[in-house]
């Protein structure tokens, strides 16, 4: 009786073998990739001869024809026909590619922008297809908010809003927390959260009619503490929160709530020389004698020069964010979470992971670069 169940151990460990070597067989013959699986099955074969065990070795490769069937499969997108997203923030940057990007992709793109005659929405609508509209969209603006919101649901009819992207963003000047006006705070904070939530709720009712996605662009500073980010780190923080606690809420009506933490790209979010002075000349005008004392002039103007450094740093091949986006908005099982860009992920686990003043000690290191400091502290 042993002997025969080790038999048919044996012709099942057998069958086994023969549906691995089968399954990476098709996987070459439509084209994907079998190198990283196949050095796995290797592997998996070599172990189970060092297995005594007839049940041990069946296992054993039963899981692995398992990981083989699973793992790498390229999944099916869903269908561009009859959906729309809308994108706040198309003037430029990430919400100009991203519109352009799925207008070519053959979805019905609403393009919010902040001034419908700025050279961005011009191209837009020379550029693009007769499936894309430009739209008139502050989102601090209630009123065009809520126009916005009749003008959507007047063209998309019973299928309602797929996906919305909250994209509309604004940085400001980066620079120490203690100096940086409140007005730039309050800035951040209609602009970066208040605005993206009053968006979410006016169209809510559109994207639940169809069971579609809100998709927010966020910030590795809002989930990282990044020195001169204090204003703008906070407003993403904010929005995180909010994102994942609807999240939560609208998961039993169907809705998908999925948040983007871009890497560094080169976009317009850095603003401009004229911006950079706007904001430096706020800042040296309202700090008080005293604060003005400690860091000094010559410090504040050297901010410029971080944000200078920091944008040249940032890539602009903005590829892996429009794919990640895409895979969010039409992927049938999309992440919570995509960290587009290179080391996007990195300074998140830094920071989950190390000691608080051994993360502290390294994004100072990466954001505090330069050789000017406060001039109390320079004296000293």
């Amino acid at each position: 009786m042993e002997g025969m169940v080790e038999d048919c151990l044996g012709f099942l460990y057998d069958l086994v073998m023969v549906i691995c070597a089968g399954l990476l067989l098709v996987r070459v013959a439509v084209g994907l990739s079998v190198r990283w699986l196949g050095l796995l099955v290797v592997s998996g074969v070599m172990l189970s001869c060092l297995v005594h065990s007839s049940v041990l070795k069946v296992g054993l490769m039963s899981v692995l024809c398992s990981v083989i069937h699973y793992v790498g499969r390229e999944e099916v997108m869903l269908s561009t026909l009859d959906k729309a997203v809308l994108i706040t923030g198309c003037d430029s940057g990430f919400g100009h590619d991203l519109a352009r990007f799925l207008d070519r992709a053959g979805m019905r793109v609403f393009a919010g922008v902040l001034d419908e005659l700025s050279p961005g929405a011009l191209k837009l609508k020379s550029a693009a297809s007769p499936n894309l509209t430009v739209l008139q969209l502050d989102v601090t603006n209630s009123s065009q908010i809520t126009q916005a919101y009749q003008d959507i649901k007047s063209q998309t009819g019973k299928a309602g809003l797929w996906a919305l992207v909250n994209n509309a963003g604004v940085l400001g000047y980066v620079c120490d927390g203690e100096i940086q006006p409140i007005k730039m705070y309050k800035r951040h904070i209609d602009v970066n959260f208040i605005g993206s939530v009053e968006i979410t709720q006016v169209f809510l009712p559109l994207i639940r009619q169809s069971k579609g996605r809100i998709i927010s662009i966020s910030s590795l500073g809002g989930e990282v503490p990044l020195p001169g980010f204090a204003g703008y780190g906070a407003s993403k923080a904010a929005m995180i929160i909010y994102n994942g606690v609807i999240r939560q809420e609208l998961h039993r009506w169907g809705v998908k709530v999925i948040i983007i933490q871009p890497g560094a790209f080169k976009t317009n979010i850095f603003g401009s020389r004229e911006q950079w002075n706007s904001a430096q000349e706020d800042i040296i005008s309202g700090v008080s004698q005293e604060v003005m004392t400690s860091y000094g002039e010559e410090y504040i103007r050297s901010m410029q020069q971080r944000l200078a450094n920091m944008s040249s740093a940032s890539s602009s091949d903005t590829g892996p964010f429009l794919e990640d986006l895409k895979h969010a908005i039409l992927s049938p099982r999309p992440k919570h979470f995509y960290y587009p860009g290179a080391a996007a992920w990195a300074l998140p686990l830094l920071y989950r992971h190390c000691p608080t003043s051994l993360s502290d000690r390294i994004l100072s290191t990466i954001f505090m670069t330069g050789d000017a400091q406060p001039a109390q502290l320079e004296a000293s």
